[in-house]
């Protein structure tokens, strides 16, 4: 890691169907796994209503950020956007909400995959197994944005034809009863709790702008990667949603026979249903099903070191983490200190918490980001915007008032996870005054 380039300069190596694979994969192990666990706080109605306005919130955040991307295409995202538009002190708070969104959801995912392949290889735990994969996918990482995002591109179109598959075995099945079942079990106050869950659905499409600045003409191939990636996967979460519910109620796909414990593979438990679980089709999909994970686990890290890299290459962290391979053109030791960061934060074996600070992180940036779009249009109208988000401004209105309810739920109903992400942010906002010194 001795020979870094010191202009930090990425690599433009990035077309359109290549951001498309980047923005579903960031997502997709969210059809996967984590959704099903606030339908025990929510059931159908509950997580469905959450749902439907967190989908409602990401089509018109997703385009507010579009505009923000092709007119500002660099690899710090919000942390850029807030910059210009508030100056460092909120810059620094955007960077560190997109840096504890896309440093904390990888240990989940990680978590999920060791989980995953511990029937494969059952004299390994699922620690071990988790941390191979960090160090497996940093490795990939390292090696070229490209390369990445190849990968990246295969494992997601795999993914996808999963879950295509998995809705094509079981719509035939579906029937509407299991879906108005036990709709509420705990009142319309379980939706609200549900938040977190429903955006697990969606978490990180955002990370398509952190690559921005290794796109090949940026300001019309960012547009065309996230407007495809999120019409991809709101229709595979309505997908997903209606056909495994569908099959048996909310509660077979949260719980297995006999047991208490809420389970990580609902759509296994939705097939097994059908097919039984010892089926050809059973072990395809459960062996497929690691490709969502994967693509996820390994896209969000390509996000989390452009964040990273940004944070260092502007001064607001140790200036080493803004630099870039000489040969591979990445930002290496941005990529290593978050796998290190990962790896302790999966060590600690909470999970859920893992995700719901992901969420808090994810949510705040999204206000942030909307805020920062409203004064760019008002302090900044001659800037060039290739993209202009439609229905401004009421789009990015919708946006920011979503996200608000959303961050004000999940305090309320996780006050403790809220205690550590505000901790978080004050700590290192007291850091930032003290001992960092940028100009505007």
């Amino acid at each position: 890691m001795g020979s870094n380039s010191d202009d930090g300069q990425l690599d433009r190596s990035l077309g359109p169907i290549m951001l498309w694979g980047l923005g579903v994969g960031y997502v997709i192990s969210g059809m996967y796994f984590g959704w099903n666990l606030g339908l025990p706080k929510g059931g159908t109605l509950g997580l469905a209503v959450a749902t439907f306005f967190v989908i409602i919130m990401y089509v018109c955040f997703t385009f507010s950020y579009t505009e923000l991307a092709c007119a500002i295409p660099k690899a710090g995202g919000a942390f850029d956007y807030a910059h210009k538009a508030f100056g460092p002190n909120w810059g620094f708070v955007a960077g560190m909400t997109q840096n504890i969104e896309f440093i904390f959801a990888p240990p989940a995912i990680a978590f999920a995959i060791g989980a995953y392949l511990t029937n494969w290889f059952p004299g390994l735990t699922t620690t071990t197994i988790a941390i191979f994969a960090y160090l497996l996918f940093t490795g990939i990482n390292i090696i070229g944005v490209k390369t990445a995002a190849i990968f990246e591109l295969v494992i997601t179109v795999i993914a996808v034809l999963e879950l295509l598959l998995f809705a094509g075995i079981t719509l035939p099945h579906f029937d509407v009863a299991n879906l108005t079942h036990n709709p509420l079990p705990n009142g319309w106050g379980g939706a609200f709790a549900a938040i977190p869950f429903a955006i697990w659905f969606f978490l990180a499409i955002e990370g398509v702008a952190n690559v921005a600045e290794e796109t090949i003409n940026p300001q019309r191939n960012v547009l065309i990667g996230f407007g495809s990636a999120i019409a991809t996967l709101v229709i595979l979460c309505l997908l997903i949603f209606t056909s495994s519910i569908g099959v048996g109620g909310w509660e077979s796909i949260v719980y297995e026979a006999g047991s208490g414990t809420p389970s990580d593979s609902p759509l296994p438990l939705a097939l097994s249903k059908i097919v039984g679980e010892n089926s050809a089709m059973m072990h395809l999909l459960i062996g497929v099903g690691i490709f969502g994970l994967v693509a996820s686990f390994h896209g969000i890290i390509l996000a989390a070191g452009r964040s990273t890299f940004e944070f260092g290459r502007m001064g607001y962290a140790p200036r080493a983490l803004g630099t870039t391979h000489h040969k591979f053109k990445t930002p290496v030791k941005a990529l290593v200190v978050n796998m290190l960061i990962g790896i302790v934060a999966l060590l600690t074996g909470k999970t859920g918490e893992i995700i719901t600070i992901a969420c808090f992180g994810a949510i705040s940036l999204y206000i942030i980001s909307m805020l920062s779009l409203f004064k760019l249009r008002k302090s900044c109208p001659e800037m060039e915007r290739p993209f202009k988000v439609p229905f401004y401004p009421v789009s990015p209105a919708l946006a920011f008032i979503i996200a608000c309810v959303c961050l004000v739920s999940m305090t309320i109903y996780n006050p403790m996870i809220a205690m550590i992400f505000f901790g978080i942010m004050g700590a290192t906002f007291i850091w930032f005054k003290l001992f960092v010194q940028v100009k505007n």
